[in-house]
């Protein structure tokens, strides 16, 4: 590894560099935007609700309408672009600094919030780094105070004189060349690049940190945007989705029903993302999809109030201004955009000779790879060396941009685990923004955003996947977590124990195996081999009625072991080393496949 990357040409290295450093700024526009969501919704429905022409027209409740987009949405922006460099502190300066160019200009100043929040959280950061230490005692919060408070007035004149006309102009410009894309019917063409976007993890930065403020500006002279409806459109991969459902293959196809819940109704669109690397002729479904849905909104005039977030249906109406012909359209864009992704997607599906379709594991490992490209990292310590060196975890928090959706069910995910393997452990969500170190502490996050929630938290223990939704690693916490609550590591267990766990033979441990005690049979899976483990599991049933045994047999992942002397454990060789080192009471017999029909002979005789 180390000769291929000395050897890589400059030319390359600047291009790897220059695709990481895209990815990194789309973050942290993204990140500014995303925790602040509820504020833009609240935006949205007041507008829709109490504006004239809305549900329930009200002139004094209208009132909030204009006072909240031209300070409130900004200066929150602002807050959190300030508090991301320098936390609550670099936000107060940010805040104060984009006054001044919210002050200096007349049009909503997304753009100056997203310049000056961050510029603010810099300055009294390089503020602090210089003289924090040459304070004297006592007079700390008098420096700190006055030294925020003056320079957070400095940076707003400069907004109000400075930045606040030159932003003015840039945002003017772009409202201009969008308005001016949009009345030749060309917005369509941005979706052939959005979508392959979207799945190379850019959904967020492209929507919240480019779309959302555009379409702000334009929503509050026209009332509505169809910027908003550019990225959240869910047909693209709804369509994708409906295919795998009726003509895919394996656990695809079998994943699918339940994939379409969750993007259709539940708005998580990260869920089609391995669909599509799965087939990467699929980006052409999603593509012409894209540019369908567009061209059907452009057509029927379709606009929304604000963002919808997450990307739901139900989110796409809530967010519609209360117009007939707004929602006609909104449904025949987005069945459009589904019909078309999902005709597409049938021919590629249909046309493929491939055996099986189990290549969604392959491909969730491809879109891995993939995000580790696009921001220049190298793959983060798998789980268990994590949990090795971690003790005393008693708080499991999922962290993403906003603290909502795929870390929501992520969350959900391994709470469910957590409450099955009998564990007494908080597991929840939040934005890493929101972070606070602490000791006792596991960061769960995604593989692009790891280095920031590092950053808040230090001292916590950090684990990075690549989806939330479907993860080997749950399985290797839940383990640990149960190893360390029974003493049953490496480190805990006899060199005797130890040794004999890395050197006993399947013909050794069937000897020692005492199949009278044996009531449940537990085949040992994880992600990526579960669909083996049910095979063998109905195999190794059938073979034990034959035998008339009354004895259960399961399909388990680790995290659901129930550490007994009568449940016998079946599994590959890592896997039931691993076994072995964690669990002191149940029985383990090694396979080398869990499909290989000979592991089970001599097994099956021995319980006759």
């Amino acid at each position: 590894m180390g000769a291929k990357t000395a050897n890589t040409p400059a030319t390359e290295k600047k291009k790897f560099n220059l695709k990481a450093g895209m990815q990194s700024f789309g973050t942290k526009l993204s990140g500014m935007v995303l925790p602040n969501i509820g504020a833009f919704i609240a935006w949205g429905v007041i507008k829709a609700i109490f504006l004239k022409g809305g549900w329930y027209p009200n002139a004094q409740l209208a009132k909030m309408i204009s006072p909240m987009v031209t300070y409130l949405l900004p200066l929150l922006i602002a807050f959190s672009g300030g508090s991301m460099v320098a936390g609550h502190r670099g936000g107060v300066v940010g805040a104060i600094a984009a006054m001044g160019v919210i002050v200096g200009t007349n049009v909503p100043m997304f753009i100056g919030a997203m310049v000056m929040g961050p510029l603010g959280g810099w300055c009294i950061k390089k503020w602090d780094d210089r003289f924090q230490d040459k304070i004297k005692q006592g007079f700390e919060m008098l420096v700190n105070n006055f030294s925020a408070g003056i320079i957070g007035m400095l940076l707003a004149i400069v907004g109000f004189f400075l930045m606040g006309p030159i932003i003015s102009t840039l945002t003017n410009g772009m409202a201009t060349g969008v308005d001016w894309i949009i009345n030749h019917g060309l917005l369509w063409v941005a979706n052939v690049f959005i979508e392959p976007a979207k799945i190379l993890f850019l959904n967020n930065a492209i929507n919240q940190g480019i779309l959302t403020p555009l379409g702000i500006q334009a929503a509050a002279e026209h009332g509505k945007s169809i910027l908003f409806l550019l990225e959240p459109d869910p047909g693209p991969g709804l369509g994708v989705l409906l295919a795998f459902a009726l003509f895919g293959k394996g656990s695809a196809k079998g994943s699918a029903p339940s994939a379409i819940i969750i993007h259709f109704l539940g708005g998580i669109h990260e869920i089609y993302f391995p669909y599509v690397l799965m087939k990467p002729a699929l980006f052409l479904s999603v593509m012409a999809g894209g540019v369908t849905g567009t061209t059907l909104f452009s057509i029927f005039n379709v606009g929304l109030k604000s963002s919808p977030s997450p990307g739901s249906i139900f989110a796409l109406f809530a967010m519609s201004p209360v117009n007939i012909g707004n929602y006609i359209g909104l449904i025949v864009g987005v069945t459009g955009a589904t019909l078309v992704s999902f005709l597409i997607s049938a021919v590629i599906l249909r046309r493929d000779k491939s055996a099986s379709g189990d290549e969604l594991a392959e491909s969730e490992a491809k879109m891995k790879s993939m995000k580790a490209e696009a921001k220049g990292q190298q793959n983060v310590a798998a789980a268990k060396d994590v949990m090795s060196a971690a003790k005393g975890i008693k708080q499991i928090i999922f962290a993403c941009d906003a603290g909502m959706g795929s870390s929501a069910m992520g969350a959900s995910i391994l709470r469910d685990k957590v409450k099955k393997a009998g564990l007494d452990l908080s597991v929840t969500n939040t934005a890493i923004s929101n972070l606070q170190d602490k000791p006792g502490l596991l960061v769960v996050t995604q593989e692009e955003l790891a280095d920031r929630a590092k950053d808040k938290t230090p001292d916590a223990a950090h684990i990075a996947v690549d989806n939330f939704l479907n993860s080997p690693k749950y399985d290797e916490i839940i383990a640990s977590l149960k190893a360390e609550a029974v003493g049953g590591t490496d480190e805990a267990m006899p060199a005797t124990e130890t040794s004999k766990a890395k050197q006993e033979t399947p013909e050794d441990e069937l000897k020692e195996l005492d199949l009278d005690k044996i009531t449940e049979v537990d085949f040992l899976h994880h992600d990526q081999n579960i669909g083996s483990a049910t095979m063998a599991q109905a195999t190794f049933r059938a073979e034990l009625r034959k035998l008339n045994k009354d004895v259960k047999v399961r399909n388990v992942a680790i995290g659901e072991i129930d550490d007994k002397d009568n449940v016998l454990i079946i599994a590959s060789k890592e896997t039931a080393r691993r076994v072995k080192l964690q669990f002191a009471n149940v029985q383990v017999y090694t396979v080398d496949g869990l499909l290989n029909a000979t592991n089970y002979d001599k097994l099956i005789e021995k319980m006759k």
